[in-house]
């Protein structure tokens, strides 16, 4: 039996590890394991491949959109416009300010929030939007900024599994006033462990986050307010500039994935396959609808051929628990509870061989034959 996980980091590093290693001895061996000068290094060349003014790094993509929040002065009694169909990070970051969020339902397409139906949810209670590029696929934002710039809201866009992605030629995270980055494991670009960054080009923005993740304050010993311990680990930072420079030759590995399981799987019935959005996806997932109540089954067929599949997201965020007291039932947000019984999640990594995908659009068309 083969064994396909949906994801596979050790393949990465052995392409890269000579430079890996040299980067991490030399932070070992010099000494500065907390903000080293590996850390502004590379907030300065991942501001440099984002087109922005400025990269402000922190310890992990949660964190990233919590100093955003903060650095908005969003907090208790504020509203936040964002989609249930994410993970609970998003929602997490902004109950942790003391704002509270205001869902609106996605795309079936896209899987994003639904620009068109934005507006209809936005009271004098509203401060900003945040939207997620959810698997790498980015959010319509010009519909987006547009609706910002008539009721004066902020944006802060949710770029976790998105890093890389384009729309209209800029990439996420510049488009908003913030743009919130995860180097989780997993990630387009993942270091070896937690890590995040805030991007803007906003200098008063940025200069409150910078202080923010440093305990409150401008000046060592001198708080001006009660900030946390928000800092990108130097060993992180130093993995994270060797794999800069593969980032967007990764992101076309990805994208020819995509190509071949689309081409492979068109014909396959019960299933509808993700689209591009104005080709500027990333894919950090390869996500299907498996529709008819298969989903289940599907997942089993493939687990027992060797083959890994993950679901992303089994519970929308507006029927968690730690969501009840906004009152949304089921029923309030169809297509997202639509999406949550019927994403599947197939393997999906720079890495991935033509045989391994061969393998993969033949178990997943299996499945369907022997369900059938």
């Amino acid at each position: 039996m083969v064994n396909i996980p949906p994801f596979d980091a050790t393949c990465q590093y052995q392409s890269i590890a000579a430079d890996i290693e040299k980067n991490i001895c030399a932070v070992m061996a010099g000494g500065r394991y907390i903000m080293g000068p590996q850390v502004k290094e590379f907030e300065a060349q991942f501001a440099q491949y984002l087109s922005c003014e400025q990269v402000i790094s922190c310890n992990s993509g949660t964190d990233a959109l919590h100093l955003a929040l903060r650095a908005l002065k969003i907090g208790a009694g504020d509203e936040v416009i964002t989609t249930p169909f994410t993970f609970i990070a998003t929602t997490e970051a902004i109950g942790i300010v003391g704002a509270t969020p205001v869902f609106v339902d996605v795309d079936l397409n896209t899987y994003n929030i639904d620009t068109e139906l934005i507006e209809s949810k936005i009271t004098e209670r509203t401060k900003a939007i945040l939207p997620v590029h959810l698997y790498g696929r980015p959010c319509n934002m010009t519909a987006i900024m547009e609706i910002a710039r008539k009721y004066n809201l902020k944006v802060i866009e949710d770029c976790a599994q998105a890093t890389g992605a384009v729309w209209s030629g800029k990439k996420v995270g510049t488009i908003g006033d913030v743009g919130c980055f995860s180097f989780f494991p997993t990630k387009n670009l993942g270091c070896f462990g937690d890590g995040g960054a805030i991007a803007t080009s906003d200098k008063v923005i940025a200069e409150r986050v910078e202080y923010l993740r440093r305990h409150g304050g401008k000046v060592k010993y001198q708080h001006e307010e009660l900030g946390l311990n928000s800092r990108l680990d130097t060993i992180q930072a130093a993995v994270l500039l060797v794999k800069l420079q593969y980032l967007d030759r990764w992101n076309s590995a990805r994208a020819e994935i995509v190509d071949y399981y689309i081409n492979q799987l068109a014909n396959v019935k019960n299933i509808v396959l993700p689209t591009a959005v104005q080709s500027g996806s990333v894919w950090n997932q390869f996500t299907i609808r498996v529709l008819d109540k298969q989903r289940t089954n599907v997942q089993k067929f493939l687990k027992e051929k060797g083959i890994g599949s993950m679901v992303y997201y089994p519970i929308p965020l507006h029927l968690q628990q730690v969501h009840s007291n906004l009152n949304y039932p089921l029923g309030s947000l169809p297509i997202s509870e639509q999406l949550s019984d019927e994403v599947l999640s197939l393997p999906m990594f720079p890495e991935l061989t033509a045989s391994a995908q061969k393998v993969v659009v033949e178990s997943v068309s299996q499945a369907f034959f022997a369900l059938t």
